[in-house]
């Protein structure tokens, strides 16, 4: 399915302003719900008390709801941090997938909700010019925080779509870690950095630990940063 022909139902939330100091979009950053259903994951994000938003939610099934105009500012991101910017919301669009997470019963995404995702996120991309290394999960912005869209999301399908990037290793220092994990983006203050970073590349194992594994991802990662294929 081409993004053009990506049906797309509208369920507005009253629960977004306007992207502060005219923010320039430039990050996409993906979520789970972590909720029982898609019904309890849009009550919440249409709930003014809630104080909470997406701009796009995808049902496992591969229904996309639109919550927000990609223009103005929702609030899915929170205290957050990328590459030096610490008002996300206001420089990001974010989608949430339907996904029961930590609380109900964590599951691999449905064959339906990826393949729209896909779509959704091709055409977000053509609007906006988002660089491949912000796209995002909200555990890369919010280490300490947050570990959604967790383990199970299939990031490396994804960049296989075009969406990100995946890495090769190449030789690094597991002590030189730290270093590349701020250089490509996560917050130097995080102390789950390395952990988000495992989650995100490396899911088979995720201990927090610099490894040489690790830091070799990393490492390979910013070289295809600067020297992209793609």
């Amino acid at each position: 399915m081409s993004a053009a022909d990506l049906p797309i139902l509208e369920r507005p939330s009253p629960n977004f302003g306007e992207r502060k100091g005219g923010g320039t979009i430039d990050m996409l950053v993906l979520h789970y719900t972590d909720t029982e259903s898609a019904e309890d994951a849009l009550e919440i994000l249409c709930d003014p008390s809630k104080e909470v938003s997406a701009h796009y939610l995808i049902d496992e099934d591969g229904t996309v709801y639109r919550l927000v105009a990609e223009e103005k500012r929702a609030w899915h991101a929170g205290l957050s941090y990328w590459r030096g910017q610490r008002d996300v919301n206001s420089h990001s669009i974010g989608i949430e997938l339907q996904n029961p997470g930590e609380r109900f019963g964590y599951r691999p995404f449905a064959e339906p909700q990826m393949a729209a995702l896909i779509s959704l996120c091709r055409g977000i991309l053509q609007r906006w010019q988002i660089p491949s290394r912000n796209v995002v999960g909200h555990s890369d912005i919010a280490c300490d925080r947050k570990h959604d869209p967790g383990h199970l999301f299939n990031w490396q399908g994804l960049a296989r779509a075009g969406i990100g990037f995946w890495p090769d290793k190449f030789d690094a220092r597991p002590e030189d870690l730290p270093g590349l994990l701020t250089e490509i983006g996560y917050d130097p203050d995080c102390a789950c950095a390395v952990e988000a970073f495992q989650r995100h590349y490396r899911p088979s194992l995720i201990d927090n630990r610099p490894d040489a594994e690790t830091a070799g991802l990393a490492a390979g990662l910013l070289r295809h940063l600067a020297h992209p294929t793609t």
